[in-house]
């Protein structure tokens, strides 16, 4: 088989089976008319408030928590793999709890806290403004969705490529419990407990708690005392809701959430002799020196072989129905996480480059929203204020670069403020419209020190936007629903996170000959924040319910972006160049998404993505967009067997297809950074006797061990090669409610 007909089977059959799904539409709704829909169309609240899924005039895919555990999915990493065009990797710093998602080629590439994220992760309406700690652990969810596009008017900065929610159950006045219990290969022990209790008709409660351990994938050869094997992660969870009802217009939810893992470095592997003229070859380092292994890790530095975090938050939601047209919610959270991560970039055992890193943030949120009904008409509108504080930290006692001691020493407070206002309007029984607007105003204050001589120099600046948006969409007879979409978003300014240049200007001034060095450079001071990024996304589309057995979504969009920054490095004579741009980049495609009821018993779940990155040509440079492929897809067939006993067993495959793209800004094949594509494998197979309470699964996750990498930086020294921590796994798993 050729190499391109490989990599385009999975898309190949997944768009054959979505076509044959639309071929029998007519047939299946003249078999079903008198049946009751298999399918149950799940309520969310993208738009802030609830709406049937097909009614959001956006792209977004929606799991329930039902779904999320039928798939064996248990963190957000796991969602990136059947969402079409979202690819979600973890490699900041290392560590195992980072989650850095793309969506439509827009993300993040690293972590420190002056980088803001192009998508944004929400947990019960509260932004996380920090990837490490993001990897959330799935446990006690309602549903989760993945909005598709700039989100600007309603969740406002650093949302213009989308946002991700994550809903978690709320307590309530049915009693249940809850346990579930998984051992597997690759040393996995993982065991959850989740209760909810009702104290009064007013008060009610949910709990839940958890342990998760995997094994490592690789040794650290040089240190034999090392706590952690290479990949290895442990993490204990929790989280409390408290509601109480005080009358039938009055909800109150208080929530305290907290986790802390930790674990061995995420594997990598560094390529030196491809670049024999960077400076860890002429120091004398090669390949033989780097673990022969690419999942072991020869590095002798205790320091960046462990990688841990802790997060902790409270939060509360007070609603209040005003009466039955209008009503108030208020959200206030503050959350805290702090973490230690970092890398052996040269990947031996001589201590050259070494970077052990520690970060922290605080952050406080306020959010006040009206909602109401005024006839045809409904709108939200609210108020948001949200404060940020943080650092991170790599101490010259123990960080190095090319064997002498360096430092980083990073700090920021940002404060953003925001009024929004959205309203809907029912044109007619089948036609909706709705616009929005947001205003914001964000204001940070940074300071760096990355040379004692020169010092730390603080800087501050503040910015302001207005993003919009318009919509419309009808609903046909058959139930089909279309809908047309012009919105923008924008991504906050930003400071460099690694502003070493300012060791360049001290040196540019004449260094340590020169009494005045350093004070010219505090003078010139060019640790100077962006300009807002800002986008606008053209998208029309269909969704709906075609018939009792099939249902479908189809995206097609156009997305502009405007002062999008891309550091870019071309190979020349000498070597490399670095290229810092500011470019204008439009995002093109199509996405697809069904559910297919063939039978009573089988059924087929389908995505597809397909997407175009055209990024504005300058000085002679192209960029690409990185840690974007051009294609993905999924498929998941599901059929369920009853036995004479009636048992019942649950079988499910999951297929998860992932083009290749580029770890960095560039497509010239000499900077080595071309990332394979991936083609994922797991099923599951569960059996659940008749009329009893527990089931039992046996499991499989990438049964067929396909290994790539999450990640390729070309530093011009070296290559440093970031290994997914993914791998095959076999298992069981108990599962019991009571």
């Amino acid at each position: 088989m050729s190499t391109t007909a490989r990599n385009l089977t999975p898309i190949a059959t997944a768009m054959a089976l979505a076509m044959a799904g639309l071929s029998s539409a007519p047939v299946l709704a003249e078999e079903a008319q008198a049946e009751k829909s298999k399918i149950e169309a799940i309520t969310v609240t993208a738009t802030k408030r609830s709406q049937v899924i097909y009614e959001v005039p956006i792209a977004m895919s929606a799991f329930s928590g039902d779904d999320l555990d039928a798939q064996g999915i248990s963190d957000i990493t796991d969602v990136g793999k059947f969402v079409p065009n979202l690819n979600i990797t973890g490699f900041s710093a290392g560590h195992n709890s980072s989650a850095n998602p793309f969506i439509r080629g827009i993300g993040l590439q690293d972590h420190l806290i002056t980088t803001d994220p192009g998508v944004s992760v929400y947990v019960d309406g509260v932004y996380l403004g920090r990837q490490v700690g993001q990897n959330w652990n799935l446990a006690n969810i309602e549903r989760i969705e993945v909005l598709r596009g700039p989100q600007g008017t309603l969740y406002g900065r650093n949302s213009i490529g989308g946002a991700i929610n994550i809903i978690t159950k709320q307590p309530d006045q049915q009693a249940v419990t809850k346990v579930s219990a998984e051992t597997g290969t690759r040393g996995r022990i993982k065991a959850s407990m989740f209760t909810n209790q009702a104290v009064t008709d007013e008060l009610a409660f949910n709990f839940n708690m958890g342990f998760n351990r995997r094994g490592g994938l690789g040794e650290f050869t040089n240190l034999p005392n090392a706590e952690y094997d290479v990949g290895e992660n442990q993490e204990f969870h929790g989280r409390m809701s408290v509601k109480y009802t005080p009358t039938d217009d009055l909800r109150l939810v208080l929530t305290a959430d907290a986790n802390d893992g930790e674990g061995g470095t995420r594997p990598f592997t560094v390529l030196i002799d491809e670049m024999p003229e960077g400076r860890l070859y002429k120091a004398g380092l090669r390949n033989s020196m780097v673990a022969a292994d690419p999942y072991d890790n020869a590095t002798s530095s205790i320091e960046t072989a462990t990688v841990s975090n802790k997060a902790n938050g409270i939060s509360l939601t007070a609603e209040y129905d005003i009466n039955a047209d209008f009503g108030t919610k208020f959200i206030f959270s503050k959350r805290s996480s702090e973490y230690k991560a970092g890398l052996d970039d040269d990947g031996t055992a001589i201590a050259l480059d070494h970077y052990p890193e520690r970060g922290e943030a605080d952050q406080t949120s306020v959010e006040l929203q009206l909602t109401g009904y005024l006839g045809r008409a409904d709108f939200v509108t609210g108020l948001y204020w949200f404060n940020e504080e943080g650092s991170n930290r790599q101490s010259s006692d123990e960080a190095s670069f090319d064997g002498g001691p360096t430092k980083l020493e990073l700090d920021q407070e940002t404060t953003s403020r925001a009024v929004f206002f959205n309203l809907g309007y029912d044109l007619t029984d089948d036609l909706r419209l709705t616009g929005g607007v947001r205003y914001t105003e964000d204001e940070k204050e940074a300071s760096t020190n990355v040379f004692d001589p020169v010092g730390t120099i603080s800087s501050s600046k503040d910015w302001d936007e207005i993003s919009w948006e318009a919509a419309a969409n009808y609903t046909f007879e058959n139930g089909l629903n279309w809908y047309g979409t012009v919105q923008t978003g924008y991504q906050s300014g930003q400071y460099p996170a690694r502003p070493y240049f300012l060791i360049g200007q001290f040196f540019g001034e004449g260094g340590f000959d020169n009494p005045n060095a350093a004070a010219a450079v505090r003078a010139n001071n060019a640790f100077m924040a962006s300009e807002n990024i800002s986008a606008i996304n053209y998208e029309t589309g269909f969704k709906g319910q075609l018939t009792d057995d099939f249902s479908m979504s189809v995206a097609f969009f156009n997305t502009e972006y405007e002062d999008l920054p891309y550091q870019v490095n071309v190979v020349t004579d000498s070597g490399f160049d670095t290229n810092n741009l500011i470019v204008e980049q439009t995002s093109r495609g199509i996405e697809f998404e069904s559910t297919y009821y063939v039978t009573d018993r089988f059924t087929l779940h389908s995505s597809f993505g397909f997407m175009d990155v055209d990024v504005e040509e300058q000085n002679g440079i192209k960029p690409v967009a990185p840690l974007t492929p051009e294609w993905t897809a999924s498929i998941s067939p599901s059929y369920e067997f009853e036995l004479s006993n009636n048992a019942t067993v649950n079988t499910r495959f999951d297929i998860s297809y992932r083009d290749s793209m580029y770890g960095e800004p560039s497509s010239d094949p000499r900077r080595m950074t071309q990332i394979d594509d991936r083609t994922t494998v797991n099923f599951d197979i569960s059996y659940a006797p008749a009329n009893t309470n527990w089931d039992i699964s046996l499991y499989g996750r990438n049964i067929f061990d396909e290994r790539y990498d999450d990640a390729r930086l070309n530093t011009g020294d070296y290559i440093l090669v970031i290994k997914s921590n993914d791998a095959s796994e076999f298992g069981v798993r108990y599962r019991a409610t009571f």
